[in-house]
């Protein structure tokens, strides 16, 4: 009996890992990180890595690409900020998960075309909601409370009575949000829902012959998706920009959510992680390894420039040494370090 053996020990090693993570994430990092490394760096990481995991469930587990991810990140932004302006009595943690719900309920709206649509041709369909509703947010000023400028400041996060205003506090309750929606996101997956979103993606006529039904489950995967990143986009205008404004959710905040998941893995919840990462993190530490070393020699534009150059060809590189991402990547670099060569004379089991 080997191999259930081997498999509670995968198990009871993942678990492990996933416990210290979480330990260093809630006892040391808010103890002893900066204020710029929970505020500018940790919190929009957290933000950005469930919409990534949202994305992932709609194009790497369903196959349904879209490009309207930034679209449902302001829908549950300034659905936050209205429930919380109109029922001032509301809690915090309710006008979340109504928000959630608002994004979900336009996202399954702009979902109905998935039905007839595939490809690219359902790219420009979702690309479309990402046009409307940033119409729809700079047209009518109710949703920004008939603010001029349309640039509304959040209000301060309050929990339970206790206003979660410092940096330490912000990450923590981000933390513990992207924490819950990943581990529910994580149990629908492995769910006969997410089976289904697996079949529709690897073949939809084998899917549908089998009785997979194809409308429910497409429309399932954009109302999940649009949820998280409605979730999502409460964390980046509340614990993170503290404003809301449109223009901070335009088509280049799409296609970054679209690059984190490409980077990352598709099909990946680890891989959205570590796509967030790269995307968020690695500019930071670029930019400043490059002002300490070429700040005296070259000005901030060109240091910008040639940035965004690296930038661009490690990710060409990457996707060509390794097409399925970053987690392909560490799940090689696991399997090389911590799994035993076998003797030659040694039997395979």
């Amino acid at each position: 009996m080997p191999a259930p053996s081997i498999r509670a020990s995968r198990l009871t090693s993942n678990h492990i890992g996933i416990a210290l993570l979480l330990g260093v994430a809630y006892g040391i990092v808010p103890f002893t990180g900066s204020e710029y490394l929970l505020d500018a760096i940790l919190t929009p990481f957290l933000a950005l890595a469930l919409a990534a995991v949202g994305l992932n469930v709609l194009t790497g587990y369903a196959g349904q690409v879209s490009l309207g991810s930034a679209a449902f990140l302001a829908v549950g932004a300034y659905a936050a900020y209205n429930f919380n302006l109109r029922i001032p009595e509301l809690p915090f943690l309710v006008s979340l998960l109504l928000a959630g719900l608002v994004a979900a309920l336009v996202g399954l709206v702009f979902g109905l075309p998935s039905l007839r649509l595939r490809g690219f041709y359902l790219a420009v369909s979702t690309l479309a909601a990402q046009f409307f509703v940033q119409w729809a947010l700079t047209k009518f000023g109710w949703f920004s409370n008939d603010n001029p400028s349309g640039v509304i400041d959040a209000p301060t996060l309050n929990i339970a009575g206790i206003p979660v205003s410092g940096a330490e506090r912000r990450y923590v309750f981000s933390l513990t949000i992207v924490l819950i929606a990943t581990f529910l996101t994580v149990r629908l997956l492995a769910s006969q829902s997410g089976r289904n979103f697996i079949a529709v993606r690897d073949h939809e006529i084998a899917a549908k012959v089998i009785g997979v039904p194809l409308l429910r489950t497409k429309l399932l995967a954009f109302g999940i998706s649009s949820f998280l990143i409605g979730i999502a986009g409460v964390l980046w205008a509340f614990a993170y920009l503290r404003t809301v404004e449109p223009a901070g959710f335009n088509l280049d905040r799409s296609f970054q959510i679209l690059f984190i998941i490409i980077i990352g893995g598709l099909a990946s919840i680890r891989g959205s992680f570590l796509g967030a990462a790269f995307i968020v993190v690695f500019p930071l530490l670029l930019s400043r390894v490059g002002a300490a070393l070429l700040g005296n020699v070259f000005d901030s534009g060109v240091l910008e420039m040639s940035q965004r150059i690296v930038i661009g060809g490690l990710i060409i590189g990457l996707l060509i040494a390794e097409p399925r991402g970053l987690i392909a990547l560490l799940d090689r670099f696991s399997i090389r370090v911590f799994r035993k060569p076998r003797h030659a004379n040694q039997q395979p089991n």
